[in-house]
Order: C-alpha cells, then structure tokens, then sequence
C-alpha cells in the first residue's frame, strides 16, 4: 500500500514537472522579435542621420568619404534597434511571465549580404506585458570590405538609405538564435530565426 501510494506521489509530481516544463516552453516561444530604427549613423565620422540626399554632404565630406575609399576603407557606425515583444501578459489563458535573454547571438545582413555578427554584452529582461521592450545593438562595420569601392555615391545612398532622415531598417535582415534563461535553465532557440522591420517574429 505504502509502495502504491509513493509511486501514485511520484507520478503525480512528475506530471505537474512536465506541465511546468511544456508551459515554460511554451511561453518563451511566444516571445516576438523585429527591427526597429537606425540611429546615430555615421559613415567615416560623418553624421547621416540629418542628411536626406547627396547633396547634403559638403565638398569636405566628399573629400573625406573618397579619401577613407582610396584607402581601402570606408569606416561605418550605427546602432540598431531591436524591438521584442513578450505578450505574456496574464490574459488569453497564458500567465503573466518575464522573460530573460541570455544570449543573443547574431548575424547582420545588408541588402541581402551578409555582413558582421556579434553577442549581447549582459542578459536583458523583457516583461511579460504585452509592451514593446527596446534594446540597441552598435554595429560597426568597414563598407568597402562587404561592398567594394565601387562609386562613392552608391555607398553614400546606401548610408542614406538606412540611416538618413527618414531611413528605415527595412534594407537589413538579421538572423539571432537566442537563449532564454528559465526556472528550468538556459533554453535555446533549436534554430536561427529570421527578424526584420516589417512584421514581428518569433
């Protein structure tokens, strides 16, 4: 009888271990992702972000972008928003529940090419309330080395493009694989998913 009961004690809070680990799952896997704006693009230490055609850069800027081309770089800083969305916020029969990145890993594309990667620096925590939760990412990278020397103003359309007035993040593609710490422990996303500015994914 005792033995009967330990196994019944056994099995039940095996059963409440399972569902505890099936609903964790299933609340991290809700949590969303997309690209949200550029800011603070420069491009050989020239601000963009008030420029909105060629012709806003002065004769100095040219001088200085065709320089850093001629030798055999063309310097590029920006910091890219990422907007995720945790919609576990205790309604729709989910309970409300926070969620931790623990690691970020990602690869950055421009116009469809692949360009640098790089981790989040510390966990970021994204609440259970239904609410955007923003944190920024500092890209640094050399446009000669992805994109050749090509014509100055092709790269400086580019810069416009995504980091000028009224630039957008809608020519990157990023793709993360991100692990989320848990009551059960590190969970990591089985694959990389595909995040851009369009729609949120998850």
């Amino acid at each position: 009888m005792k033995y009967r009961i330990f196994v019944l004690l056994l099995l039940f809070a095996f059963t409440n271990i399972s569902c505890s680990i099936f609903q964790t799952i299933a609340n991290i896997s809700r949590l969303k992702f997309k690209l949200g704006t550029v800011n603070n693009f420069r491009i050989a230490d020239i601000p963009v972000s008030n420029k909105s055609r060629l012709s806003d850069f002065t004769a100095a800027d040219i001088l200085k972008v065709t320089s850093a081309i001629a030798r055999g770089n063309l310097p590029v800083t920006f910091a890219l928003n990422i907007n995720a969305k945790n919609p576990n916020d205790g309604t729709g029969g989910y309970p409300s529940t926070n969620v931790q990145l623990a690691s970020f890993p990602w690869r950055l594309l421009i116009n469809d090419k692949e360009t640098i990667q790089g981790n989040i620096s510390a966990p970021i925590s994204v609440p259970g309330t239904g609410q955007e939760t923003v944190f920024p990412l500092t890209m640094s990278l050399d446009l000669v080395k992805f994109f050749g020397k090509g014509n100055y103003q092709d790269l400086l359309t580019l810069a416009l493009s995504i980091g000028g007035v009224g630039g957008s993040s809608s020519k990157l593609t990023m793709y993360a694989q991100p692990t989320i710490s848990s009551s059960i422990g590190n969970i990591k996303y089985p694959s990389e998913i595909k995040i851009v500015n369009m729609t949120y994914t998850n």
